[in-house]
């Protein structure tokens, strides 16, 4: 675009609904740089505050009631569908749920500001059969202060990013550079994140039939098998891998001092 200034004020309504929708649904758009702009465009005067306030609070709840509702029906499976966008499944499930089991409703006040919690938080009421009346109202206020938050911030900060960008012929510019910067700041921290947990890709991994015929096998005095399932999937069936122990995945470094050091182990999560 030659002028984001008027492709904004033409179009800035519909371009907010589709980014805020997209992300509160799991996709990987930056709601929240989206937001930071139309702030500063409402300086320049071209949008309505209380416009861009409410196409995207309205925006992010529409994508978060069909995701409470989702997970109502679905449970933890949806949940597993949503992590695969992320960069590490296991961590995203794990970390959604340590999360929610520790703060229970409250979480859904400052999830939107927590990468990957924002997305997993409304299946995870919903999951948990949270009443809808309940949901409605705390991720309606989580979901206001996320809006609201970037939003002002944009607005008030606008003079501050145009004497950044002091020099450019004008403010449609200035908000291509405002827009630009934050893009490329994302996609930074995005790649960071994928290599980050690329990573893990190193632990060794046995498939199931190769764990069953060593089990069947005289091995299984120098083997330790350990369930680490999260609690979604544990609560709904407690059964385990004969001779297995539980490991609790939210005390693990407790846990883990007491196993010993002299066998194998082997756990199994989600």
């Amino acid at each position: 675009m030659s002028d984001l200034l008027s492709s904004i004020s033409h179009h800035g309504y519909l371009f907010l609904a589709v980014v805020c929708f997209a992300e509160a649904i799991g996709l990987p758009l930056p709601a929240a740089l989206a937001l930071l702009t139309a702030g500063a465009v409402v300086a320049y005067g071209d949008l309505h505050f209380y416009l861009v306030f409410g196409v995207s609070l309205l925006s992010i709840m529409t994508g978060d009631v069909i995701l409470y509702f989702m997970g109502r029906v679905s449970g933890w499976a949806l949940l597993g569908v949503l992590c695969r966008l992320s960069a590490n499944p296991e961590t995203c499930i794990l970390r959604s749920a340590e999360y929610f089991y520790r703060r229970g409703k409250l979480t859904l006040l400052f999830a939107k500001f927590i990468p990957g919690i924002n997305t997993m938080s409304p299946p995870l009421a919903g999951s948990m059969k949270m009443r809808p009346g309940q949901f409605l109202q705390f991720d309606t206020l989580g979901a206001a202060l996320y809006v609201g938050a970037y939003s002002l911030a944009g607005y008030l900060f606008s003079d501050a990013l145009r004497a950044i960008t002091r020099g450019l012929r004008s403010a449609g510019f200035a908000a291509e550079v405002i827009f630009g910067v934050g893009l490329a700041g994302y996609i930074a921290y995005r790649i960071w994140v994928y290599r980050r947990y690329r990573l893990l890709d190193v632990i060794p991994r046995v498939h199931a039939e190769d764990l069953a015929r060593r089990l069947a096998s005289d091995a299984t005095r120098n083997m330790l098998i350990a369930d680490v399932r999260s609690h979604g999937y544990y609560d709904a069936d407690s059964e385990r891998i004969a001779g297995s122990i539980r490991i609790e995945p939210n005390n693990l470094v407790e846990e883990v001092r007491n196993l010993p050091k002299d066998r194998e182990i082997y756990l199994y999560c989600t």
